[in-house]
């Protein structure tokens, strides 16, 4: 029998039909992570760390999963890339102080995944930028299961 591990997502989107685009993500998440078990409701929110005239819609489901972290991230990253999202979040270089963001159909970040602790290039759990982001803890403490709650 193969083990399954909780993994709560968030998503956002602030172009097109942005609570479309999280409905469809969803299901995708259903399709290529795992059962969806939870999902907080949506929240329309200002954009975080960059400007722009779209606001965004933003949710968080929680997932049980047989996927390893690495494997919940690219699967995330192919729903990003199959419903239209195009640039990537950059990391910040010589000429920026902070990472560059865009405006983006669909955003699929790792929160949690059980308890564990992931420190690599590309995949850091927890998220290290959850705790300062009211649209990501906001519909997190809704879903959140009590013993994962700092």
């Amino acid at each position: 029998m193969v083990d399954s591990h909780s993994v709560y997502l968030g998503l956002g989107s602030n172009l097109g039909d942005k609570r479309a685009n999280i409905e469809r993500a969803i299901e995708k998440i259903g399709e290529l992570v795992g059962e969806v078990v939870r999902q907080s409701a949506f929240y329309e929110t200002e954009p975080w760390g960059f400007q722009s005239e779209n606001l965004f819609v933003n949710a968080a489901v929680k997932v049980m999963t047989t996927l390893s972290p690495m494997e919940v991230l690219r699967a995330t990253q192919k729903i990003e890339r199959e419903l239209g999202r195009k640039k990537k979040t950059q990391a910040p270089d010589r000429n920026h102080q902070s990472p560059v963001y865009h405006d983006r159909p669909i955003d699929i970040d790792i929160l949690l995944y059980e308890d564990l602790v992931v420190d690599e290039p590309e995949l850091k759990i927890p998220h290290p930028l959850m705790w300062t982001r009211d649209f990501v803890m906001v519909p997190l403490r809704e879903i959140i299961d009590a013993d994962l709650m700092p």
